[in-house]
């Protein structure tokens, strides 16, 4: 079975497509806990991911993964432990992980 963002499986509401509920997900106010552009950039890994024929645990791993990474880096920066030329290097370089 391919699984596109249009599958339909069984959510905690009912039937929904994966499709609706990243929209659902990117319409969801989580700014007490995450910063929505946060949740966005994760939101759009997962479905690039999808469309690109992952499975949908497989893509959420892969942009759980990304954003901790990212995350991690930025931290690292901003509390001086890198300079700015290892950021760059180190988010262009896990941009690249990603599939393509």
């Amino acid at each position: 079975m391919e699984i596109t963002l249009d599958v339909r499986f069984n959510g905690t509401r009912g039937p929904i497509t994966l499709r609706e509920a990243v929209q659902q997900l990117r319409e969801h106010d989580l700014a007490c806990t995450v910063a929505a552009d946060v949740v966005d950039q994760k939101v759009t890994i997962f479905a690039d991911c999808v469309e690109r024929g992952f499975t949908p645990l497989r893509s959420e791993i892969m942009a759980a993964y990304y954003a901790a990474e990212r995350d991690a880096t930025t931290e690292a920066f901003d509390r001086g432990l890198i300079t700015r030329a290892e950021l760059e290097s180190k988010h262009a370089a896990l941009v690249r992980q990603l599939p393509a």
